[in-house]
């Protein structure tokens, strides 16, 4: 007998039902006391809005996040065993307690998550943005966990922290983000020619595998300037498809993908290369600069001419410290490993190294920072 067909619903939609429906008639019963922030935030494609049927096929059903404010964290044991006692075994259709494959061998549980929020955040992150957010922790946090702490959706914010914390990474300082597009562009500056130039040396393959990289970076440096944290490369082309205008540059970058020989794919990136200036024009973070291509060098290849764009932002930076940084940029720029992304200790010392700073922060189990440390230089 084949199971039951469940319709789908948006992971969103899911856990905020399951929390209005269940979870908070539970703490107001049990805890009233209790001050908490409900939401879902953190990994998994339903957060960002990207889930579809296909998402359910594995770590997939009501859950949700239930942060306990630093006074009451240490309530969170008893709060989560009440949880486990009183849910229901299903919801929706969907199982409540159900395996996840991040542990291994894991038995079904319950995955309401509960947990102290300043807990949960330095988890995420490597430290807690309700206090100070530093140089340091923008460049050392890729934008994929940025994303994760900013997307999704709150469903109850009693004490206002976590809405605190949310607004404290909406978005970069304007600085950093100056910093951030120049070193994109410097990506693009570095391998621009190099299309023509390996198809003129018998690499073709090589020209179409450097195209496919420009077009990768062409599509992060229009999500930072439409102020979006650039997702890792599952979910890029979709964030990347739902900015608005973004028509007119998916089907130049598609049709380079597309072309069967380097001069085709330099039309082609000449067009996506024009759209992109121009927004950097709108946006006048600098004067306004030329956005036509131009030879490189002497060598019969168009290139925008991207260390323009670079420097032009680098000088218009104001913070000193971050001005005399050379363009390499945050994490995420000069590595894009998903182990080494996942690992906060790495990221952290590996931008403190490439950018001459000491990480000073001690950072416990799971990456989670020591008390009273500097986290910045």
């Amino acid at each position: 007998m084949e199971p039951a067909f469940i319709p789908f619903v948006p992971g969103l939609r899911l856990a905020g039902e399951f929390y209005a429906a269940v979870v908070r008639p539970l703490l107001a019963e049990q805890f009233p006391r209790v001050r908490y922030a409900a939401a879902l935030l953190g990994p998994g494609s339903e957060v960002a809005g990207f889930d579809t049927q296909r998402s359910t096929d594995h770590d997939w059903g009501p859950r949700l996040q239930v942060f306990l404010g630093d006074d009451s964290a240490s309530s969170a044991g008893a709060v989560a065993a009440m949880l486990a006692s009183r849910l229901p075994a299903s919801f929706r259709g969907y199982p409540v307690a159900f395996p996840v494959t991040r542990e291994p061998g894991g038995t079904a549980r319950h995955r309401v998550e509960v947990a102290g929020l300043g807990d949960w955040l330095t988890g995420q992150l490597g430290f807690d943005p309700r206090y100070a957010v530093t140089r340091l922790d923008w460049l050392a946090t890729p934008a994929q966990k940025l994303a994760e702490c900013t997307a999704g959706k709150v469903f109850h914010d009693g004490p206002g922290e976590l809405t605190r914390a949310r607004a404290a990474l909406a978005w970069y300082p304007r600085d950093v983000w100056l910093y951030l597009l120049a070193c994109q562009w410097r990506r693009i500056e570095q391998e621009e020619p190099f299309p023509g130039r390996c198809a003129e040396a018998g690499d073709d393959l090589g020209s179409a595998v450097v195209t496919a990289r420009l077009a990768r970076d062409l599509m992060r440096l229009w999500l930072l300037m439409h102020r979006r944290y650039p997702p890792y490369s599952k979910w890029l082309g979709t964030a990347f498809a739902r900015l608005p205008g973004t028509a007119g540059l998916t089907s130049a970058l598609a049709a380079a993908l597309r072309a069967g020989d380097w001069r085709a794919r330099e039309q082609h990136l000449t067009d996506a290369y024009q759209t992109v200036a121009a927004r950097h024009n709108q946006l006048a973070l600098t004067p306004p600069l030329d956005t036509r291509t131009r030879r490189f060098h002497d060598r019969p290849y168009r290139v925008i001419g991207a260390g323009r764009f670079a420097a032009a932002l680098q000088a218009a930076i104001t913070d000193p410290q971050l001005s005399r940084l050379p363009l390499i940029g945050a994490i995420d720029q000069f590595t894009d490993g998903t182990d080494a992304a996942g690992d906060l200790r790495f990221t952290r010392a590996c931008v403190a190294a490439a950018i001459g700073w000491q990480v000073t922060a001690a950072l416990g189990p799971g990456g989670q920072q020591a008390a009273g440390q500097d986290q910045d230089e």
